[in-house]
Formats: structure tokens, sequence, C-alpha cells
């Protein structure tokens, strides 16, 4: 987790990041909290999170690096970081619940973000991917709770529930969401 910055600190490493992966012509999505914003949620105070295929992994971080980006190697294999002063970069390969395809990819949506085109991750691909890695020790509803009652009306509910429905977590999720009034119970089929 990085340090607490101030979201105006965020644009340019977004900027820097989302250039130099562009520029390498490897594909990514952005994705997490800015994703969030980007389609009219909540932002981030925390880092940013891109996403890209397993294979693009090593040379995205490389890239970044070459940027001026310090690394940083976790022992959690789904992804690799990189700072950028406090501004802390995740490169997501291998989520809980979602593989990094080129049709995951090519089904995100291009949006403006601070006036740069890039892919943004679906609001039901990021819920299906918060929501599948919760664990008794990473059990955090807030942000899925903030994307579900800011995100709704662009969210694929029916998906997120059948791509979710082994997780414990999930199946919870839904009952908070339903009995909150964020989701109306006849709106699935």
């Amino acid at each position: 987790m990085g340090t607490d910055v101030d979201a105006e600190e965020f644009l340019p490493t977004l900027k820097k990041a989302a250039a130099a992966l562009r520029d390498a012509d490897i594909p990514f999505i952005l994705a997490g909290g800015m994703a969030a914003w980007a389609r009219g949620g909540f932002g981030t105070d925390h880092d940013l999170d891109f996403m890209v295929k397993p294979a693009d992994a090593e040379r995205a971080l490389d890239i970044l690096v070459h940027g001026g980006m310090k690394p940083e190697r976790p022992p959690e294999d789904w992804l690799l970081k990189a700072w950028d002063g406090k501004v802390l970069v995740d490169l997501i390969h291998s989520p809980s619940g979602l593989d990094i395809t080129d049709d995951v990819i090519e089904r995100s949506d291009v949006l403006p973000v601070y006036a740069i085109e890039m892919r943004v991750m679906r609001p039901d691909d990021i819920l299906v991917t918060k929501l599948m890695a919760m664990t008794e020790h990473t059990m955090n509803y807030r942000s899925c709770l903030e994307i579900g009652r800011a995100l709704r009306e662009q969210i694929d509910w029916d998906s997120v529930r059948s791509r979710t429905e082994s997780s414990a977590f999930a199946r919870a999720y839904f009952t908070l969401v339903e009995g909150l009034g964020i989701l109306d119970v006849g709106a699935l089929s």
C-alpha cells in the first residue's frame, strides 16, 4: 500500500506511466480507484492500478523503471510495483477472478482520464476482482459499496453475481447492496 498523497499528485505519474506503456506498445487497462473515478465514482488516495497481461508484466515494469521509477517486487505473485516519488503504481497481471487477456483489454472502454485517452476497466470487472480477492483477513467492503452505489447503472449485476458466486464474501456483498437499496432485487434476472 502506498503512502497517502493528494489526488493532484497522481496526475503526473498517471500521465507518465500511461504514456510509457502506450509508447512501448504494452496494452493496459486503468483499474482500481482511478478507473472508478474516471467513470464517475470515487477516486483513490494511495496508488494507481494498471492491469497488464502476465506476459507483459516484466517488460511493463522495465519500461516504468527506464522512465525513472523505482521498482519493487512484492512477495505476492500477482503484481509488480513501481514508485514515482510518493506515488505507487501497481502493475497487476493476475488479479483474482479475472484473467487479463486481449479480450478483457479490448472490452474495456476508451475514456478520457485527465485529458488522456486510455482503456478503463469496466465497473463489473473492477467489482469481480475486488470481491474475489477478499479473504477473512482482507475483508473491506467500503470500496465495493462505493463503486456499487456510484456506478450502479453501469454495472452488469448479473455478470458480477454469476462470476463471483463461489465467494461467500461476494454473496455477502449482494446481501448488503440489496439491503441498502443500492441494487433493486427485482433488477436481477
